[in-house]
């Protein structure tokens, strides 16, 4: 690559063109004199900072790969963050659920033969609401990674590079916001299912040939909560980065994805889908091999089963846990990262973003330039740096 400082053109030998951060001289007027306000330059240059991605609009490749990129320019704040997210989400699900589920089953197992039936009963719905808990802490902690993710890379476009407490403490000011929003996604979507799914058992009782109508009405139903889900995901996919980068409440943030997206719906989707399918596939080529050839191999170290038969089961599953578990926190930081990269290319493409990240990146320090993420009252309202 040339360096920008030492180019010179193949036509002037160099002469008369500009360094990498120089002002440059707008329009003599006619009659030799410069427009008013021009001075002198000032000599700083600010060195190239390199960034996640080039200051422009962003094509279909570079939304693409990039993604990727988050996780090896800065993996320990990314990968990590991811990592230790879903092994606190997962190891928190198997001790809760794992423990209640152990007691009641010995409840149930002690249980007097005549209330069985009660005490099982009680059993199923202890350990419904333990499930409970890992869930509540899931939608927090989902929040919070992808919050995280989409602050990384802002920042990275910039040429920064936070560490993992720093990204956590600047997130952790839009945390609520965040996982507000992801309820409020969760409890339409069940919503949504619940009703699918109430008409369908209401036809199924009615017998008959509301059999047939409530089959018709399960496919139909799925076929639109699929293409719904598909269309308002979309739609409201930029909400978290708004949330997080411009500051701005659920309400705000909603009409604000809708308008940037709009134009650019089947390109939104169509990364979105792209980067969702080569991430399950490669998951599945890396976990379907592994799973196989470990069940092989404890087979034909045991084919017996002469020592303890759960053991090599033990080990499989810890095995294919964590096999899925640094899977889970790739894909997790790739997905993040994509919705991250298209609300930056469409701020770039309808509102100039790029130009703002380039004067931000080329002010000298102290300079009092502003976040150029910000947006209208919360720009002016924001500290200069």
């Amino acid at each position: 690559m040339t360096d920008p400082q030492n180019w010179q053109s193949p036509t002037n030998d160099g002469q008369n063109r500009p360094r990498y951060g120089e002002q440059v001289p707008p329009p003599a007027r006619p009659g030799g004199d410069r427009q008013p306000g021009w001075g002198a330059p000032s000599g700083w240059a600010p060195p190239p900072r390199p960034g996640l991605i080039p200051l422009r609009p962003l094509g279909f490749g570079t939304l693409l790969w990039a993604p990727y990129q988050v996780l090896r320019r800065n993996p320990k704040a990314t990968f990590g963050s991811a990592l230790l997210i879903q092994a606190v989400v997962t190891l928190v699900t198997l001790v809760v659920v794992g423990s209640v589920t152990y007691f009641a089953l010995s409840r149930v197992d002690s249980a007097p033969l005549a209330e069985r039936d009660a005490v099982q009963a009680g059993s199923w719905v202890g350990i419904a609401l333990s499930a409970l808990i890992p869930i509540a802490l899931s939608l927090v902690a989902g929040a919070l990674l992808q919050g995280v993710i989409v602050l990384e890379v802002a920042r990275a476009t910039l040429g920064d590079k936070l560490r993992l407490g720093q990204l956590w403490r600047m997130v952790g000011r839009r945390l609520w916001p965040l996982v507000l929003w992801t309820l409020l996604l969760s409890a339409v979507a069940i919503v949504a299912l619940g009703l699918v799914a109430g008409a369908v058992v209401l036809f199924v009782t009615l017998g008959g040939a509301w059999v047939a109508l409530a089959v018709i009405l399960g496919i139909l139903g799925v076929l639109l909560f699929i293409a719904g889900a598909a269309w308002l995901g979309t739609r409201l996919s930029l909400v978290p980065c708004l949330i997080v980068l411009e500051r701005l409440g659920i309400r705000r943030s909603v009409r604000r994805s809708w308008s940037l997206t709009t134009g650019y719906f089947w390109r939104t989707l169509g990364v979105q889908m792209l980067v969702a399918v080569i991430i399950n596939v490669v998951s599945q080529v890396v976990v379907t091999p592994v799973s196989v050839l470990f069940s092989v191999a404890t087979s034909l170290v045991d084919p017996n089963a002469s020592f303890d038969a759960y053991l090599p089961s033990i080990v499989l599953y810890v095995l294919v846990l964590f096999v899925s578990l640094v899977l889970g926190a790739v894909a997790t930081v790739v997905q993040s990262a994509t919705v991250a990269l298209i609300y930056i290319d469409l701020r770039m493409r309808k509102e100039g973003l790029d130009l703002e990240l380039a004067r931000f990146v080329e002010s000298a320090p102290g300079s009092g330039a502003t976040d150029p993420y910000l947006v209208g009252a919360a720009r002016t309202e924001a500290p200069r740096a």
